[in-house]
């Protein structure tokens, strides 16, 4: 009797009605609904919000990045995403706003009044883009956002930008925060410093005419003034330049993983982990007026003041 052929049904033949994912075997697992990448905007504000006197500021621009296939998957519906973000936020500052009465019984009696929370500007500007340095993994995605919070003359303090980065993954979500003194316009800068260093795209100056600069090798969360090309060793941030208009002095912050150093030595770190996010503790080096920054023994920058 002849025998019958079984049909192959390997990996590779797709068989009719068959859904077949190229790619990770894991990458279908790991997208977000898109409610989830909606929730991630609403998370972001509750952590950027300003309270004042008498209000409470949130964040309006968000910039949500993706992992390309992810935005390409979700491109068609953006202008809903939008609205519908759009939509949730409003609703968050409503229920923000929604006090319970024993709550707004108890600030009178104290004498308080209820700070309400409103949009730092007149509309909400959300956009959704790709990542363009490669560094989501497929269900990953970070929320950008971004707070002028007024000057405070009373403490002495401008305007100042804080500007806060939640990166979900798989595993949880980390928040990056920092905040940075917005400089005075000016038609013709000064020239504050120069910084001389070798990458690996060759070699480069940088002209230092702000009293606020960061290094390292950035990212879509981490616009760096100084962007190096290097290893991973070197960080995102990897530190920050700051300088003290008053004194005239230049101080270091080490923002890194792997270290920084000033002339061979290491500096303390400039920030504490706390609950899965940086938070800066007023940690910094003074910067002698010749000095070479090494970020993580990798990459030397030669910086020097200029009188």
């Amino acid at each position: 009797m002849a025998r019958r052929r079984v049909p192959d049904t390997s990996v590779n033949e797709i068989l009719p009605g068959a859904v077949h994912i190229v790619g990770h075997p894991g990458a279908a697992a790991r997208r977000r609904h898109a409610r989830d990448i909606i929730d991630a905007v609403v998370a972001n504000m509750r952590h950027n919000l300003e309270r004042l006197k008498y209000s409470t500021l949130a964040p309006s621009h968000y910039t949500v990045y993706l992992h390309p296939r992810e935005f390409e998957r979700l491109e068609t519906i953006v202008p809903v995403l939008q609205e519908q973000t759009i939509r949730a936020l409003d609703e968050e500052l409503r229920r923000l706003n929604a006090a319970s009465a024993t709550r707004r019984w108890m600030r009178r009696m104290a004498g308080e009044r209820e700070a309400e929370i409103r949009n730092a500007a007149t509309d909400w500007h959300i956009a959704f883009l790709a990542d363009p340095d490669e560094e989501l993994q497929e269900g990953d995605l970070f929320v950008d956002s971004e707070l002028l919070i007024p000057a405070r003359p009373d403490l002495g303090l401008g305007e100042q930008t804080r500007k806060i980065v939640t990166r979900q993954e798989a595993q949880g979500a980390t928040r990056i925060e920092h905040t940075v003194a917005c400089s005075a316009a000016a038609s013709r800068p000064r020239l504050l410093a120069r910084i001389e260093y070798d990458d690996g795209s060759g070699h480069h100056f940088y002209d230092v005419t702000r009293d606020s600069i960061s290094i390292g090798r950035g990212g879509v969360a981490y616009p760096v003034d100084v962007r190096v090309v290097a290893p991973a060793d070197v960080s995102r941030e990897h530190a920050r330049i700051r300088r003290d208009s008053v004194g005239d002095r230049f101080f270091l912050i080490d923002l890194s993983t792997l270290g920084t150093t000033v002339n061979g030595c290491r500096v303390a770190p400039g920030f504490d982990e706390v609950d899965g996010s940086k938070r800066e503790n007023g940690s910094e080096t003074l910067l002698p007026e010749v000095a070479t920054i090494g970020l993580a023994g990798t990459v030397f920058l030669d910086f020097r003041k200029r009188r």
